[in-house]
C-alpha cells in the first residue's frame, strides 16, 4: 500500500507545482524547502483523504506529517490501519 500512497501523493504534486515532481525525493522535505505552502498542503489532504476515504483531525495536519513523501505515506499508512 505504501508504493501506491507514494505514487498518489507523487501524482499530485506533480500535477500541483508548477516545475512538476521530478526532482522530489520521497524524502525531500516539502514544507521546510516551501515546495509545499499551506493551500496546497490542504489541497494534498483533502485529496489524500477523499483518495483513500480517511480523514485527518484538525491537529493531524501538521508540518511533521506532511513533510515528506515518506512522511505522508507512513502515516496515511497508520491512518488505514
Amino acid at each position: 500500500m505504501s508504493a501506491e500512497i507514494k505514487s498518489e501523493v507523487r501524482t499530485f504534486l506533480d500535477a500541483s507545482l508548477s516545475g512538476g515532481a521530478s526532482a522530489i525525493q520521497d524524502d525531500t522535505k516539502l514544507i521546510s524547502s516551501r515546495l509545499l505552502d499551506s493551500i496546497l498542503a490542504l489541497r494534498l489532504v483533502t485529496h489524500l483523504e477523499a483518495k483513500f476515504n480517511i480523514e485527518f483531525a484538525a491537529h493531524e495536519v501538521t508540518a511533521d506529517n506532511l513533510e515528506s513523501i515518506n512522511r505522508i505515506s507512513e502515516f496515511v499508512s497508520s491512518k488505514m490501519k
